[in-house]
């Protein structure tokens, strides 16, 4: 028999379907000396008992590696003889990932956080990340803007996008759209639509997937430039060789308060504060001076989202409900979003509180979530959800549906009023970054 210190170190990963899978491929997929009994899997919806396919999980996992709720860690760990413990999902609070520790020591087993050397692919082409300290600051849309500058100076760019793999792994391993044909044959979620339709509509590509390796190879090979769109407060997947944080003028205190939001502001190459039109002027100068502190020698853009729509008379002295990004209110912790600053812009009547009328997993989700009172969460992680989120506007006495979501969700819910677009852009209140990107093109890009 085999001693302790022979076996293969018995691990289980803490994740929510996106850093846990690639965590894995990079440290353990090909590590005889680990094995993965279990993923643990909290934060996103319906995304437990599944199970990691043998097809992504390698020849070490002939049966693949199953996917628990994270409400049976300790039990994982007894019954399973875990030694090892890797946290690997985003936008915590400090103190919470410490009591996710606390647990995992209580039971007798170690804790840990794999860092950038072990997490981080390298690339053959220059990369640009956009991250961020909180869930919801705006990263997409900066994205976006550097996307544009990018291309208007002849640049072939390949946007990633950080991973959503709610649905079939296998089919989801690696993902290429280019077109919202792509996205109806993949079938993808509310959630996804919401990262990938502003791409398609500007005419860009956009990559994600499960096996990041093989995502980077397909990426690069229609690449100057690979943009990595971060999610959450997530860091990059790919090295970068400019690293963008962002900043919420908002929420002024969470750049130093939550995981890994801290880590991506003390690497930041550039420091970007967002939201600065709509906030106290108060907060965005001490947002401005914890940038001087913790990264005096970074550059610092100041940024706004201009909140736009095509028919703003639409819903002028009308009776409203909002719909505003899933993640950004609920995990993210934000109230409102551009759907209220939309309402306020543009002279909306009233705002109707849904809390009342709302169904199913929308009512369960407002119960977990009870800061929300005046926007409701676009949960669509599911045709379930989707349908749930439908029947809660049916059922909300307003006039229209001011959908605030980055997707369109007229492409998946029939309703009996109509649906209002909301768009928003990034917008740079200076010059800085206009500096800043034409220095990296003459740097990494310059014939």
């Amino acid at each position: 028999m085999r001693s302790n210190d022979e076996r293969p170190r018995r691990v289980v990963i803490m994740g929510a379907a996106g850093r846990d899978f690639h965590d894995f491929n990079m440290k353990f997929r090909d590590d005889a000396t680990s094995r993965v009994v279990a993923f643990t899997a909290a934060q996103i919806p319906d995304i437990a008992d599944r199970r990691y396919p043998p097809s992504l999980a390698g020849t070490l996992y002939p049966n693949g590696i199953p996917i628990h709720p994270e409400e049976e860690l300790a039990d994982l760990i007894e019954r399973e003889q875990v030694d090892q413990v890797y946290f690997s999902y985003s936008d915590l609070p400090h103190a919470e990932v410490m009591h996710r520790a606390s647990i995992v020591l209580a039971a007798g087993a170690s804790f840990g956080i794999l860092g950038p050397r072990d997490s981080m692919l390298e690339s053959s082409v220059p990369v640009i990340s956009v991250c961020a300290v909180r869930t919801g600051v705006g990263k997409s849309a900066l994205s976006r803007f550097i996307v544009g500058w990018l291309r208007d100076r002849g640049l072939r760019v390949s946007a990633v996008r950080h991973p959503m793999p709610y649905g079939d792994l296998d089919r989801q391993r690696a993902q290429r759209f280019d077109s919202y044909a792509a996205l109806d044959e993949a079938n993808v979620t509310i959630e996804e639509r919401e990262e990938y339709e502003p791409y398609l509509a500007m005419g860009a590509t956009v990559f994600a997937g499960v096996d990041y390796g093989v995502v980077l190879e397909w990426a690069e090979r229609e690449a100057d430039v690979v943009l990595w769109d971060g999610g959450n407060n997530d860091l990059p997947f790919f090295r970068p060789d400019l690293h963008f944080v962002m900043l919420d003028a908002h929420r002024p205190g969470h750049e130093t308060a939550y995981h890994p939001g801290e880590a991506n502001f003390r690497m930041a190459d550039v420091v970007v504060v967002n939201k600065v039109d709509s906030a106290p002027s108060q907060q965005v100068e001490y947002l401005l001076k914890q940038a001087s502190e913790v990264r005096p020698d970074s550059p610092v853009v100041q940024g706004g989202l201009d909140v736009r729509m095509a028919n703003p008379e639409a819903i002028r002295d009308a009776r409203i409900v909002i719909v505003g990004d899933g993640p950004t209110l609920t995990h993210g912790g934000m109230a409102t979003g551009a759907g209220s600053v939309a309402a306020k812009k543009f002279g909306a009547g009233e705002v109707v509180d849904a809390r009342p009328f709302a169904f199913g997993s929308i009512a369960e989700t407002f119960a977990r979530f009870p800061h929300l009172q005046f926007e409701v969460p676009a949960m669509g992680y599911s045709e379930a959800q989707i349908r749930d989120l439908e029947e809660t506007l049916r059922r909300t006495p307003a006039d229209l549906v001011l959908d605030a979501t980055p997707a369109e969700l007229a492409r998946r819910i029939q309703l009996d009023k109509p649906i209002v677009q909301v768009e928003y852009e990034f917008a740079e209140r200076g010059s800085t970054l206009a500096i800043v990107l034409e220095q990296f093109r003459q740097r990494f890009l310059k014939p």
